[in-house]
């Protein structure tokens, strides 16, 4: 969101050319990668958002293993577990 709001505090979703200045790239690569299947995004009709909690997580473990973060290899691990879950009886969000 662009202009500010009073009291909002921190987003929960960052617009794509927000997340992309965030993140230091061009517009253009985000989105590629979100329709690449190889970012973590949510579409609202015809729009993407990027949430602020994929970000947070890209940066945590960037810092905390200090090597390059795929965030494709992030979201095949997420599906990954959520099948496991689903096939074992389990939570299938």
């Amino acid at each position: 969101m662009d202009t500010p709001m009073p009291n909002a505090g921190t987003p929960v979703f960052y617009t794509v050319r927000e997340a992309a200045r965030l993140l230091r790239v061009d517009p253009s690569t985000l989105y590629r990668a979100i329709r690449e299947d190889t970012f973590p995004a949510v579409r609202v009709r015809y729009r993407y958002v990027i949430p602020a909690a994929a970000l947070d997580r890209l940066i945590t473990e960037a810092a905390e293993s200090g090597h390059c973060v795929d965030p494709a290899r992030m979201l095949a691990e997420r599906r990954v577990a959520r099948d496991i879950a689903r096939l074992a009886g389990g939570d299938t969000r």
